[in-house]
């Protein structure tokens, strides 16, 4: 007999062997137990609607008589989104489709897709996060699929582009150049947001990626975030256990790169990174640096006029002065390598409704 059919032959191994194997089978039902009753819960909780109703939904689209969010049948948004033919929109792990809803309204379907890496317990954390909040920033949740393998969200329709396809596409640019309120008034309404996930939210939420193409505009000066697929939970937004790095390139809190630790400040850096955005009319990556190091040496000279220097030429100097030094201070605390030095979301909204409502009006002068 061989070594190791000796090894299996000792009834001492055979149990041991069995104990593993029967835990391994005990965690996998476990899990998948899980995931079970979270859906069902969540199908419980926003059910689905009778049958009558059903029967009554729109030819071509889905019933928007009420405004109560449900779930949906597949076949209901493959009419609404003509067979997702209308795409508006590409994320990291899905694609937004436009959708007619009967009775003139709109809304957008995002469709989360395995191939892309948006994993089933993704979806139902993202639906999970959109159940829990209700803000006037924030892109709300109409409705959901889960069936025949598609993860679909209906979300509210927002009408004009995202803030990145604004300031850095030229379709984007043919709606007009944003002008200094314009992104004043939109880094106030993403300021609010995240103070909201991070301050009111129950339990609180980080969402890890704040960025300009995650930014939609209602209109020059509205503006609500969105993509919740990232986010974190958590009754203690103080520092995380270590965790696998999310995020968009150029965004990304350097503290939670360099030690995957990721809070609330994770957030305060993405959005100090747009307001540079804002501020420069750059995209956040420079060639082969980032933003906030590109700009690192001019933001903090403390000198106005080389501060002058990184606004957007399409501005043509319409700024105000101490307006503009205030934003860039924000964005110099909200960059700071150590996070826990970094302010809070409420603190930097605070500053920036300061700043709205004292405006110096003194505007830069440019050469000729």
């Amino acid at each position: 007999m061989s070594v190791l059919g000796v090894y299996f032959a000792k009834p001492r191994h055979l149990w041991i062997i069995g104990a593993i194997i029967a835990v391994i089978g005990v965690t996998i039902f476990l899990r998948r137990l899980f995931l079970y009753i979270r859906d069902e819960s969540i199908r419980e909780k926003y059910g689905e609607e009778s049958e009558d109703k059903k029967k009554n939904c729109r030819e071509g689209g889905v019933d928007s008589s009420s405004s109560a969010m449900r779930s949906y049948r597949l076949d209901e948004l493959r009419n609404a989104t003509k067979n997702f033919r209308d795409r508006i929109g590409v994320g990291a792990t899905s694609f937004v489709y436009s959708a007619e809803l009967g009775n003139g309204k709109l809304g957008a379907v995002k469709r989360v897709m395995e191939e892309r890496g948006g994993s089933r317990r993704m979806f139902l954390d993202e639906v999970s996060i959109l159940l829990r909040v209700s803000h006037p920033n924030l892109v709300g949740l109409m409705g959901f699929c889960l069936e025949n393998g598609e993860q679909l969200l209906l979300l509210e329709h927002v009408p004009n582009k995202s803030l990145f396809e604004r300031m850095h596409t030229y379709e984007g640019q043919s709606y007009g150049i944003l002008s200094w309120s314009n992104r004043l008034n939109i880094a106030l309404h993403i300021a609010r947001a995240l103070n909201y996930l991070h301050s009111e939210a129950d339990p609180p939420i980080i969402h890890r990626d704040v960025k300009s193409s995650n930014v939609l505009s209602i209109d020059n000066d509205h503006a609500k975030l969105t993509d919740f697929g990232l986010c974190k939970l958590g009754h203690d937004l103080g520092i995380q256990a270590p965790s696998i790095i999310k995020g968009s390139i150029g965004y990304t809190d350097t503290h939670y790169l360099t030690t995957g630790e990721v809070s609330s400040k994770s957030d305060v850096y993405s959005f100090g990174v747009l307001l540079l955005e804002l501020i420069t009319g750059l995209k956040s990556v420079q060639g082969s640096v980032t933003l906030a190091e590109w700009t690192e040496n001019s933001r903090k000279s403390g000198d106005v006029n080389i501060v002058v220097g990184m606004l957007d030429p399409k501005l043509q100097g319409n700024v105000d002065v101490q307006q503009i030094q205030v934003l860039i201070a924000i964005a110099n605390s909200a960059l700071l390598e150590n996070s826990v030095a970094r302010p809070t979301m409420t603190q930097i909204m605070d500053r920036l409704v300061y700043c709205l409502e004292t405006q110096s009006r003194h505007r830069i002068e440019l050469p000729v």
